[in-house]
């Protein structure tokens, strides 16, 4: 049996971790069928360095966007610059953006402005929005509502593992969720049961590697092959074969990431 095609549409491939050791990591996940991942820049001092990859590997692409963790220590990002980094052919998707109240609440209001700017850069470019959220879910559903009101634009809430509402609020903007390392964890029933409510064809998965390495890997520097992990218990999750999780969630990033097609 042939290993089914997936794809990490989230990963930090430019972070130390991986130093020296990019051309193993990419052909583990080749080995593992990952045949395309998607490398995100979080500083956008960075880009540089994250479309090197990006240039350098043929599987592997890239978006660019300033962390929310980040807005208050970095340039706010442009409309235009980000405008400007969509003519590169390996750059997908804007982000990652969004609002992390958990650790820097303290800049809601950057945080806010910046997630604007990369809305509007997304609904300019007609290229998706990745979305970062934690402890922030009624501004989020708030602001993503209304900018969707003001133009339409597609996203996916990344590594989502927060309120059931926050998914009801996406997916009634068609947007996707992404499973991620997290929601193959154990006590992590009730995530799982807010992806089986969400139609199959709104899911992707990722690692976020290096962060959030899944079963039987926890606690340990995750790594794009780990992406076959996170599949195989969102296949259970879905009721469907790994087989078939592996061509609907390929089949969606395709229709999201319309660039990497």
């Amino acid at each position: 049996m042939t290993t089914p095609e997936l794809v990490d549409s989230h990963c930090h491939l430019d972070f130390p971790d991986f130093e020296n050791e990019l051309p193993d990591i990419i052909a583990r996940a080749h080995a593992a069928g990952v045949k395309r991942m998607v490398t995100i820049c979080t500083k956008l001092r960075n880009e540089p360095a994250v479309r090197k990859i990006a240039e350098t590997y043929p599987s592997v692409y890239y978006a660019a966007g300033t962390h929310p963790m980040s807005v208050a220590t970095e340039p706010m990002a442009t409309t235009d610059q980000l405008i400007a980094l969509a003519n590169h052919p390996k750059f997908v998707a804007i982000g990652e953006t969004g609002l992390d109240y958990h650790y820097t609440a303290e800049s809601a209001a950057q945080q806010q402005a910046s997630l604007r700017l990369h809305i509007a850069a997304a609904r300019q470019t007609n290229l998706p929005l990745i979305i970062h959220a934690r402890d922030a879910d009624d501004d989020m559903a708030e602001i993503l509502t209304s900018e969707y009101k003001n133009g339409p634009y597609t996203c996916v809430m990344h590594c989502f593992s927060s309120s059931a509402a926050l998914a009801r609020a996406a997916i009634n903007l068609d947007f996707y969720l992404s499973m991620s390392g997290i929601s193959a964890f154990p006590k992590s029933s009730d995530l799982r049961d807010i992806f089986k409510s969400a139609p199959i064809d709104r899911i992707l998965v990722e690692t976020d590697s290096p962060y959030l390495a899944p079963p039987p890997f926890r606690g340990r520097r995750n790594e794009p092959a780990y992406t076959a992990h996170t599949a195989k218990i969102g296949a259970q999750t879905f009721g469907v074969t790994v087989e078939d999780f592996a061509k609907t969630t390929t089949a969606n990033f395709h229709r999201l990431f319309w660039k990497a097609k």
